[in-house]
């Protein structure tokens, strides 16, 4: 059942929470179109609840050029939530995905990320004494980490045409909640280009990023090289292996339908052990009651 439909796709999210489309009759659109933006911006808010968090942008260009594994086209960026920005010195960091299913495959990934900018922190005199104290002084009294991460996340049909059957599981809206929730997250771009292009990275409202990462991948294999404009830039960046990288919305999927396999076997086979058993009974009960037939009989003579 999971893949049964493409009803959850979203074609448009921005003309979705603007109103202009969605489920149901024009009527209904606005409301649903503000409460999605109300869930968006309860979502990218601070561990209260109650203050600015993650920031939330929309990139926009035509259905082909997202798609396109070379395309240079005019796109543009939208805020749907102003959230924190980057913080003197902290590095911008990219990265881009499905996060369909979002899972310890995405958040170990994640994970792997902040622990690379770590480690470079540690190098560069990061995490010095002076240089924490003087961030403290410049700031709110507080220090932050040395990454800011942002993470871009695909349209529904752009999944669907590389990855086909009716994949994404989830929608767009649904994926990108589920990013927006993850503690290493500082902000995320909707409807992402699958190839991050000189333009697309260059235009990040905040300024081009440092680094651009990327994760084993196994469950989409590609025939060509979707970060070619990272590589030109010099900001390239690959996470290797990891214990979790196996875990995708594929490996999921096979795992429930292995698991549903499983279950229909196992019932059918308690199906059949009950017909025989049921069979059993009838034949005991048939002769029984041929016994005492045949008892009254020898009765009765």
């Amino acid at each position: 059942m999971l893949l049964c439909t493409k009803n959850h796709f979203i074609k448009s999210l921005t003309r979705i929470l603007s109103g202009e489309e969605g489920p149901g009759n024009p009527k209904e659109w606005s409301n649903v179109g503000k409460e999605m933006s109300q869930r968006i911006k309860d979502y990218a808010s601070d561990e209260t609840g109650l203050q600015p968090g993650a920031l939330v942008l929309s990139w926009s260009e035509s259905a082909s050029a997202t798609t396109s594994s070379s395309s240079e086209g005019a796109g543009s960026y939208t805020t749907l939530v102003d959230g924190l920005r980057p913080k003197p010195g902290q590095r911008i960091v990219y990265v881009d995905g499905g996060f369909d299913l979002f899972s310890s495959g995405h958040i170990e990934f994640l994970h792997q990320v902040t622990q690379a900018e770590e480690v470079l922190g540690r190098k560069t005199g990061w995490y010095e004494t002076s240089s924490i104290q003087k961030r403290c002084r410049a700031g709110d009294g507080s220090d932050y980490g040395p990454a800011y991460v942002v993470a871009g996340v695909h349209d529904d049909y752009v999944i669907n045409h590389w990855k086909g059957i009716n994949y994404p599981i989830m929608n767009i809206f649904e994926r990108g909640l589920c990013v927006l929730q993850c503690r290493y997250i500082n902000a995320v771009i909707f409807s992402a280009p699958f190839v991050p292009t000189k333009e697309y990275l260059t235009n990040i409202p905040f300024g081009t990023p440092h680094a651009v990462y990327h994760g084993p991948t196994t469950f989409m294999p590609l025939t060509y090289d979707p970060y070619v404009a990272a590589r030109d830039l010099g900001i390239y960046q690959e996470i290797g292996n990891h214990d979790f990288q196996h875990v995708n919305a594929g490996e999921i999927v096979q795992r429930i339908l292995r698991s549903r396999q499983m279950y229909e076997e196992r019932q059918k086979k308690k199906g059949e052990k009950a017909a025989g058993e049921e069979a059993v009974r009838r034949r005991e009960d048939m002769e029984k009651e041929a016994a005492v037939l045949e008892y009254e009989r020898a009765v009765n003579r």
